[in-house]
């Protein structure tokens, strides 16, 4: 069996308290019953929440202080087959050595998806 997707996303908000990310519902994500695969929603969140812990500098390969995430909690709550999905991503705990951060997911028309939780320290 060969598998094979594609996860695409943009970052469209970006402050020092919240990021906002936009994914389009496409082909590479769907699982074989045709709805968003729960991995690329919690992959869509994660990243969105390791974009705000690390803050507003550029990210590149090796740099220390990466926000290493350490827990995960998820409630996948919705799903849908096209469309869109929103990201917004804000801090629970900001902290030097402890960051937990909350990402709520929505579809169209604010339908919730998932709610997710990480907590992430530096790498």
């Amino acid at each position: 069996m060969r598998v094979s997707g594609q996860i695409e996303f943009s970052i469209v908000e970006q402050t020092p308290e919240r990021v906002v990310g936009q994914m389009p519902v496409q082909a590479g994500i769907l699982n074989p019953f045709g709805i968003a695969h729960a991995g690329a929603v919690l992959w869509f969140a994660d990243v969105c929440a390791t974009v705000l812990s690390f803050g507003g500098t550029t990210m590149e390969p090796g740099q220390s202080g990466f926000p290493l995430a350490i827990n995960l909690n998820a409630a996948l709550l919705g799903n849908q087959k096209d469309g869109t999905f929103t990201a917004t991503s804000v801090f629970v705990k900001h902290g030097r050595q402890l960051s937990v951060v909350r990402t709520t997911v929505t579809g169209d028309n604010g339908r919730l998806i998932a709610e997710v939780t990480t907590s992430h320290v530096p790498a």
